[in-house]
């Protein structure tokens, strides 16, 4: 087989084709290790990457070896938030340009345990801050569609080599839309899991760090719900738990008479760059030709007391993680504005505001609760720009409106984040210049079978990643 046929395969495709002996992972390595080397160079998705014979040594031994799971003999490019073993690991820090962890994290010794083979990290921003992929220690990641614009973030790495092709699926993770964001601007999917699915390490306040997840991405659903079976489950060290499901043979629904709900710019709270919304309209129609309903939802919850509370619990947790590297002047001097500007706020953060800040997301819970007893499903915009160019830290304002935080003009994700909801980018097609969007569909917490199959559905009928890949 043709290594430009077996990188064009989904990871379904090729578990099934390794499990049967029909593709060895000895050529699925020797085709993506070709396939990176013409394209990473270009984009920068994947970094620290072992040497290619020690990843072909570990390909052709799994050639031989019982099949451990539905990754075996897989490349995968772990996110470079995630502690992989012996794989430089610097959360696209300087303060850890050189290190090299000694063991997984639970999420890649998850991964590792089903078969997948390790061929490097893919690339974010420093600290996942921010949706834009450059760092101090590898760059910046280029958007194939364009490579003068971004690829957003963080898991903008991730999202740039699935489209790409230099990898079948990948991990990314979400608080503030990190892999919803590159999933939309990269044209391929990124689902984010109700809050515990994919559970965390035993490290930090993990009673309260309740906001970020992290979840598949890959350029089916079919791909991101199998990978989700592999992450998910229990880890019985942290709170919240949630049991996994058999996703990928949970796929199937019939859309007729299923009622989705369409909250566009959020009753003009945001601003929204032309041609957006009216993308996502045309994705509702999609929806619309299956026999769902769809109809426009009004604001369901003052903006204001949502971006209050995400942006006070936000920078509370920021300053207590990073406290102690802000403490040493020679570390702090190696972080970046964006960063410093968190761990500040948080410093600022009261016990009354902290309070207050929980009582307006527990309130925000109980109302999309109640949303859902009407809708099978809400829908918003992925991003409010388009994907800026890469020579910006982060745009600075949106219609003329100008922007007073490095991330208010992802005010569009906050909804779904802090109520830990799950959500998956749709891709819409392409704008006027030829680049992608998405649009989120979102359901009630614990729904994660039923978002993702409704995705299915959508992809049958559009299979934009597959239409429309970069020209790379």
């Amino acid at each position: 087989m043709k290594s430009t046929g077996i990188c064009e395969m989904t990871a379904s495709d090729l578990s099934r084709l390794i499990a049967a002996g029909e593709v060895r992972p000895s050529e699925v390595m020797e085709a993506t290790l070709s396939r990176v080397a013409a394209v990473n160079g270009t984009v920068n998705a994947i970094v620290s990457m072992p040497d290619a014979d020690v990843l072909m040594e570990q390909a052709r031994a799994a050639d031989a070896a019982p099949r451990r799971g539905w990754l075996h003999g897989i490349p995968m490019a772990v996110k470079d938030l995630v502690a992989v073993k012996g794989i430089r690991t610097t959360w696209g820090s300087p303060i850890f340009a050189g290190h090299v962890p000694v063991a997984d994290d639970l999420l890649a010794a998850r991964m590792r345990a089903a078969g997948a083979i390790f061929i490097g990290k893919s690339n974010t921003p420093e600290w996942g801050h921010g949706s834009h992929s450059f760092n101090p220690v590898h760059g910046v990641t280029r958007n194939p569609y364009d490579l003068s614009r971004t690829a957003g973030g963080s898991s903008g790495g991730a999202a740039v080599a699935l489209a790409t092709r230099m990898v079948a699926v990948a991990d990314g993770s979400d608080m503030m839309g990190s892999l919803r964001n590159p999933a939309g601007w990269n044209n391929v999917y990124g689902f984010r899991p109700s809050y515990g699915l994919v559970p965390a390490d035993a490290v930090g306040a993990t009673f309260l760090a309740t906001m970020a997840t992290e979840g598949p991405m890959a350029r089916t659903v079919e791909d991101v719900a199998r990978l989700l079976e592999v992450q998910a489950g229990v880890n019985p060290e942290v709170p919240f738990g949630r049991a996994g499901e058999p996703f990928g043979d949970m796929l199937d629904i019939d859309m007729r008479g299923k009622r989705i709900g369409w909250l566009g710019d959020w009753g003009g709270a945001w601003q929204v760059e032309p041609g957006i919304l009216e993308l996502c309209e045309s994705g509702l129609r999609v929806f619309e030709g299956m026999g769902a309903v769809v109809e426009p939802v009004a604001p369901p919850f003052p903006a204001e007391k949502l971006w209050f509370a995400w942006m006070t619990i936000r920078a509370m947790l920021n300053a207590g993680d990073k406290q102690a590297m802000y403490a040493d002047p020679a570390k702090r001097a190696l972080i970046k504005p964006e960063s410093l500007w968190e761990i500040e706020q948080g410093t600022k953060v009261t016990a009354a505001d902290f309070h207050a800040a929980n009582v307006i997301r527990s309130r925000w819970y109980a109302r999309a609760a109640k949303l859902f007893a009407d809708y099978d499903a809400l829908v918003l915009p992925t991003a409010q720009v388009w994907p800026f160019s890469v020579e910006w830290r982060w745009p600075q304002a949106i219609n003329g409106v100008a922007m007073d935080t490095y991330h208010r003009w992802m005010e569009v994700m906050i909804p779904v984040g802090l109520a830990g909801l799950p959500a998956l980018n749709l891709p819409l097609g392409f704008g006027t210049q030829g680049l992608p969007m998405g649009m989120q569909i979102f359901g009630a917490f614990g729904a994660d079978a039923r978002v993702l199959a409704m995705g299915q559905q959508y992809h049958l009928a559009t299979d934009w990643p597959g239409q429309r890949p970069p020209a790379l």
